[in-house]
């Protein structure tokens, strides 16, 4: 008998040993389970039609709900987890939950497709104890899209109920209990496993070497949801023990690749200033949604050109540790990316962290990307800048990185060289610009032409030496804006 599917879905077990592995949590809710409440929109994460809660019993401040996207989630990431639906939240005695509430009392909904989706990243930021910001209740509903109501009351309803936290028998689910996520199905040349340990890690790629590795799947699941080719060989990290969190190390930090991009982006808030870059570039990542899912290896090891992770962690001259059952060996993330969508990593070696250095007391750092949308897109061009500066204002280290500019992300070699030993003005960094044009030829595609990537390019360079002229790093300001922040003086 193949191992069972089981999960806590609102209130109820569920056991399941019939679907694929494969099957979309999203899937399964509507097919199986006829629970329609839950729709579907996109099937690619952009509409939050779909959105869930799960209980999170890791997360950074002690457990938590996240809202997360039913159609990127496959069935056994959710083994032993416990599932919430718009079903879930009414109580046995009729009464709605508050976030239910709330949205009827500001008239949030009319059509109603969209709203079960609504309610349930609301659900999440009513029990979020971080929400201090308005521009982290946008941050927050970002991820759904409302094609009839408007905003404005989907807004006035979250405001009502965020961080309200109410003593309800949801909260009284937030303890730390122990969850098993072992699983392991396989047969008929399928296999989909959640090791617990890196024993069975090893064996499981020593026994299926052409499988795929996943964790978060907002990236791969969308083959299965986009492209409709089947992965009849998965192998979940998400399981395994050390992987998820930021710790401190000797002269810098730790980041597991399980790390999601909702914890790295609360961590980056807490700890500056090595972190303010990523946490300027993890402000327009994505939606809340695909943040509580995303994580540092699967944005790193998919290789993507354009991924929003790399420019910063270069930037910030991070290095990432390959491991395997022989043993483990560091790599300069810089050197990670040996050409479009390949990378270091040889066979039977999984990324296991990214160690980030502390950026020295000279540094000058800054994140940007430049995109069609400001919310929930994929970059055009996106930057990690980092300069040291000696005493006497000149530049010793430079580090500019760029996505979107190649096939790989990469830094700005002939640029970097042309600033070394100049000093760290605009004029100086006019006269060193034309080195760019050596460094990158890029290509015109949808998103943006050559010359429009080009000029986006020297802009940014432009607009980080205008920002660190007087501040040496600067978080995004406290409401919706910009990344590039100039301060005028009279």
């Amino acid at each position: 008998m193949p191992q069972a599917v089981s999960f806590h879905l609102n209130d109820q077990t569920i056991a399941d040993v019939h679907a694929s592995p494969t099957t979309t949590l999203l899937e399964f809710l509507r097919g199986q389970l006829r629970l329609t409440g839950t729709k579907e929109g996109c099937a690619e994460g952009d509409c939050g039609a779909c959105s869930v809660a799960i209980l999170d019993p890791d997360g950074p401040a002690g457990p938590t709900y996240r809202a997360v996207n039913a159609c990127l989630v496959l069935l056994p990431m959710v083994h032993g987890r416990r599932v919430y639906t718009v079903e879930g939240l009414r109580e046995k005695t009729g009464e709605y939950h508050p976030v239910q509430e709330a949205l009827v009392r500001e008239l949030g909904s009319q059509c109603g497709y969209c709203t079960p989706g609504v309610v349930m990243a609301m659900f999440e930021a009513c029990y979020r104890r971080d929400l201090h910001e308005p521009w982290q209740l946008d941050d927050q509903m970002c991820g759904n899209l409302c094609r009839c109501t408007g905003y404005r009351p989907i807004r006035d309803a979250t405001r009502e109920i965020a961080g309200t936290c109410p003593d309800d028998r949801f909260n009284k689910l937030l303890v730390t209990t122990p969850v098993d996520m072992q699983f392991s199905r396989e047969g008929e040349g399928r296999i989909y496993a959640t090791p617990t340990s890196f024993a069975e890690l090893w064996a499981h790629m020593a026994a299926h070497p052409q499988a795929k590795l996943i964790c978060g799947g907002t990236d791969l699941s969308l083959t299965l949801t986009k492209r409709f080719v089947d992965l009849p060989e998965l192998i979940s990290v998400e399981g395994l023990p050390g992987l998820r969190g930021v710790t401190q190390v000797d002269g810098g930090w730790r980041i597991g690749v399980t790390t999601t991009l909702a914890d790295l982006e609360g961590f980056s808030a807490a700890h500056g200033p090595t972190f303010t870059p990523l946490l300027r570039m993890l402000r327009y990542f994505a939606s809340r949604q695909i943040k509580n899912r995303a994580t540092v290896g699967g944005n790193l090891c998919n290789a993507s050109p354009i991924g929003d992770l790399a420019p910063v962690l270069m930037c910030l001259n991070g290095q990432v540790v390959l491991r395997s059952a022989g043993g483990s060996r560091s790599v300069p993330l810089d050197e990670f990316f040996l050409a479009y969508r390949k990378t270091e990593l040889k066979a039977g070696e999984i990324l296991e962290a990214v160690i980030v250095p502390e950026l020295p007391a000279n540094a000058r750092a800054g994140a940007y990307k430049v995109s069609k949308r400001r919310e929930l897109d994929i970059s055009t061009v996106a930057g990690g800048f980092c300069v040291e500066v000696d005493a006497d204002g000149k530049v010793v280290v430079a580090r500019l990185c760029f996505g979107g500019m190649a096939a790989t992300t990469a830094r700005a070699r002939y640029l970097e060289a042309a600033l070394i030993g100049k000093p760290w003005t605009i004029a100086q960094v006019e006269a060193a610009l034309p080195a760019l044009a050596a460094d990158f030829r890029p290509i015109d595609d949808a998103r943006g032409s050559a010359w429009y990537r080009r000029t986006v390019a020297e802009n940014l360079v432009r607009g980080f030496v205008l920002e660190t002229s007087r501040v040496a790093i600067n978080n995004l300001s406290q409401r919706p804006s910009g990344t590039v922040h100039l301060e005028v003086v009279s």
